[in-house]
């Protein structure tokens, strides 16, 4: 009898950025992991739920916005769920939603807001978003403060000698 070796869930070399990419769950923090955590980009390999692997497309997925995760709190209308990451494939169109890993670049993270906020109009107006909600500006002090732990960003100066 053969060996089972369970594929869905390998490490990989990007194909945007061509780093090599552990799916360990330890270093990524996450059970089924589909993008790079440099440039973000993923693979359209899910179809139907997280890590079932069914999709034919396997098209690149570009990083296109953040979203939250949908929660029901009947006790804080204002709540927000976890930080979502929203890929947009380059080949069918489809879009999904990926839960940003630990060893994701943060600032990486930050600019895909940024850049989301100018094509925000022209995301909403596409069929295939359905019921993603991509943040908004006025979301930003969230997002600010659950990438980079608070409100506000100091960066160092730089002197040159």
């Amino acid at each position: 009898m053969g060996t089972y070796i369970d594929r869905s869930n390998a490490d990989f070399t990007c194909k945007f950025c061509g780093i090599y990419v552990t799916s360990h769950s330890v270093i990524s923090g996450v059970n089924h992991r589909n993008h790079c955590p440099n440039c973000l980009y993923s693979r359209h390999l899910d179809l139907y739920q997280a890590g079932d692997r069914l999709c034919a497309c396997r098209g690149m997925m570009a990083p296109v916005g953040l979203t939250t995760k949908n929660i029901t709190d009947k006790y804080n209308r204002n709540a927000f769920g976890e930080l979502m990451l929203v890929h947009y494939c380059l080949d069918c169109g489809a879009f999904s939603i990926n839960r940003i890993a630990a060893d994701d670049d943060n600032f990486t993270l930050l600019s895909i807001f940024e850049t989301s906020l100018s094509d925000y109009n022209s995301f909403r107006q596409t069929e295939k978003l359905h019921d993603i909600d991509i943040l908004r500006e006025e979301d930003r002090q969230m997002v600010e403060s659950r990438l980079l732990g608070s409100s506000t960003v100091i960066l160092p100066e730089y002197v040159c000698a």
